[in-house]
């Protein structure tokens, strides 16, 4: 590439990614600049929003939609607190969080443009983007944030042999109508997450009298929705207040006890579909829901699919142990495997040696989820104080491929130990500023004693996390530790 031959544009901050991530980093970068300085968004979609652009179209939040914001901007939707939003409504929102900071800085969209690079010389970060017709174009910035938060894309069918079958994904074909609809035969959902628990929900409502069946591997455990968010006057003495909670379940992990956080946590805070599940990705579903999915289910089959073949006259479904099950010609499969973590992504710290980049995403995660993750991060960086915070990452990627059952009590001792350290470099305010909180959802003086309680023990306490991540570190071999450690 000629330098001379492309267009430069300069600024005091590039951030990459228009979904929650990068609208929350744009959020927080708003506080710390003023009104004629410069930021430029950047994302290859055609719009902001990320995930929330390509995904199924009954897609809704799982847990109450004010807390799915930027900073700490409110909804204009006015609906009940529990309510969970769908698809068009976060769009909504996420375009209203977009012109609502456009006022607070000079900010310039760029949409349709693939980020390629980035190198760091005297101060400046030299961004190198190309949109889709091929133009190059060059970003000088002071500060770049890549928020790419859990990169999530769209899921392809499965490619299965049958020519019998029809294999689906909920992100290219409508489930409610079409020629789904308008057949009989058996529906296959694959996978055990947030996505294919709303298809179920979805096919469970839509054809009452149909064959649905579940795969979902070792099946997947929720939060309890109605525990974590109780409501009316349930607020102020039940519930599971998330400070205290996570305090004590990090607190009682060791790095070795996952059996032992399984009969704490997972019995007694989850629900889930099947007697002894695996996996967990901070998902949240209620008795309710989970109770009309399983009546609504013909079977369920606790193991992974491998094919569905074509063996004379018979189609069969394949599965990881050697066993099959014959399905009729025209029978549905819509691939719901997990969005989360589905790709390998090369590792990056979250942070380069200057400090004047930040990459927001799974494999050098700090805090959960990557909203979360966006706000916090990006004050530290506006503070000069990345680099010297002794923050702990973990490899959420290789971790969940080597010990998925430990992958979330190591994510609840990180975000202890991490929340420990923010307590330590930024101001209160900047945790009572996070619109993300969902301990917000319980009244002030409940909030007050979980959070006065942290802080009196967080030191104490920070020795102990750190000790359970070095540990989960030499027992898996994974990176989990302070930047740089491996």
């Amino acid at each position: 590439m000629n330098p001379s031959a492309v267009e430069v544009e300069r600024c005091e901050v590039c951030i990459v990614g228009a979904g929650m991530a990068g609208i929350n980093a744009l959020a927080v970068a708003t506080e710390y600049l003023g009104r004629q300085q410069k930021v430029v968004l950047l994302d290859r979609r055609p719009r902001p929003g990320g995930m929330w652009v390509d995904t199924y179209p009954y897609v809704r939040l799982h847990q109450p939609y004010r807390f799915f914001t930027a900073g700490n901007l409110r909804w204009q939707l006015d609906a009940d607190p529990a309510y969970l939003a769908n698809r068009a409504e976060v769009q909504d929102h996420l375009a209203h969080c977009l012109d609502t900071l456009s006022r607070r800085v000079r900010l310039v969209t760029r949409f349709g443009v693939e980020f390629e690079s980035c190198t760091e010389e005297s101060g400046i970060v030299r961004v190198v983007t190309r949109s889709a017709d091929g133009t190059t174009r060059v970003i000088e910035a002071k500060r770049l944030i890549k928020a790419y938060g859990c990169q999530i894309v769209p899921n392809d069918p499965l490619p299965l042999s049958s020519t019998r079958i029809n294999s689906i994904s909920p992100d290219y074909h409508d489930l409610r109508q079409g020629e789904l609809k308008n057949s009989s035969t058996p529906v296959w959902v694959v996978g055990g997450g947030k996505t294919a628990m709303d298809t179920v929900q979805v096919l469970v409502s839509e054809y009452p009298d149909r064959e649905i069946n579940l795969v979902t591997g070792s099946g997947t455990y929720f939060m309890r929705r109605d525990e974590m968010f109780p409501e009316g006057m349930r607020k102020w003495w039940s519930g599971y207040e998330p400070i205290s909670m996570f305090s004590r379940l990090a607190t009682r992990f060791d790095g070795v006890n996952e059996k032992d956080m399984d009969a704490l946590f997972r019995d007694g805070y989850c629900t889930r579909l099947t007697p002894d599940p695996g996996n967990f990705l901070f998902g949240y579903l209620s008795d309710a829901e989970a109770a009309t999915i399983s009546a609504g289910l013909t079977s369920i089959v606790l193991e992974r699919l491998v094919d569905a073949v074509d063996r004379g006259s018979a189609t069969e479904l394949v599965f990881r142990d050697g066993t099959t099950r014959t399905i009729p010609p025209g029978s549905w499969v819509v691939n719901c495997t997990g969005y989360l973590l589905a790709r390998e992504h090369p590792y990056e710290p979250y942070t380069s040696e200057s400090g004047s980049v930040l990459s927001i995403q799974q494999r050098s995660a700090t805090l959960q989820p990557v909203t979360v993750q966006s706000y916090f991060m990006t004050h530290l960086m506006f503070r000069d104080r990345l680099r010297d915070a002794p923050l702990y990452e973990i490899d959420v990627e290789e971790l969940r491929r080597k010990a998925s059952r430990v992958l979330p009590y190591a994510l609840i001792a990180l975000n202890q130990h991490n929340f420990s350290v923010l307590a330590d470099n930024v101001p209160i305010k900047t945790f009572l500023d996070c619109g993300a909180d969902v301990s917000r959802w319980y009244p002030i003086p409940r909030r007050v004693r979980s959070g006065a309680r942290f802080l009196w023990t967080h030191r104490r306490d920070r020795d102990h996390h750190r000790r359970t991540l070095e540990t989960v570190r030499e027992r898996f071999d994974v990176r989990c530790g302070r930047l740089g450690a491996s």
